[in-house]
């Protein structure tokens, strides 16, 4: 009976250990299920944590490719704004040599007129001293240009009509 008692108690004591181990077993298992998940989280993490650095790395290739094709840009502008600078100083220079050259064309024409005038005053007086016998002839027929811009002379007179005092300027005002 001893034995029988002896061997209950153990069996009662076996089957409280039993439970102990099943309860820790369980807890065991929980946690390891807890560990497993947290450590697939991590996993999770790790790979986004990865995935996003390849990411970053790429739009900083971008961002310095597109800092590159700015600058690049901003050079090019800059040249064009220089150029534009230059032909606007070319034009500006080239529109006032050609003013100059108008007003000195105005000049020119303006001396022209003034010796043609004064060409055909000294003809008037030249044909009003010659009498009725001389014959008329026209202006080209008295008139030839000297070889240079000094003056003019009449054919067949001798006389010699030049400016010795320069003309006054006229100036052509355009609007």
């Amino acid at each position: 009976e001893t034995e029988v008692e002896q061997l209950q108690r153990l069996l009662a004591g076996m089957e409280k250990d039993h439970r102990d181990l099943l309860a820790r077993m369980e807890s065991g298992q929980a946690e390891l299920e807890r560990l497993r998940k947290a450590e697939g989280e991590r996993a999770a993490q790790q790979e986004r944590s990865s995935q996003l650095e390849k990411e970053v790395a790429g739009l900083r290739e971008k961002i310095h490719h597109l800092d590159d094709m700015l600058k690049s840009q901003q050079r090019k502008v800059r040249q064009m704004i220089e150029q534009l600078q230059n032909s606007k100083s070319v034009i500006q220079a080239k529109d006032t040599a050609i003013q100059e050259l108008k007003e000195r064309v105005s000049y020119l024409e303006a001396e022209n007129l003034e010796m043609h005038d004064r060409i055909e005053h000294l003809i008037e007086k030249q044909v009003s001293r010659g009498g009725s016998s001389a014959r008329a002839r026209s202006k080209s027929e008295y008139v030839s240009r000297c070889s240079g811009n000094s003056g003019i002379r009449v054919r067949n007179s001798g006389i010699w009509v030049g400016s010795p005092k320069p003309l006054p300027l006229i100036r052509v005002v355009e609007t």
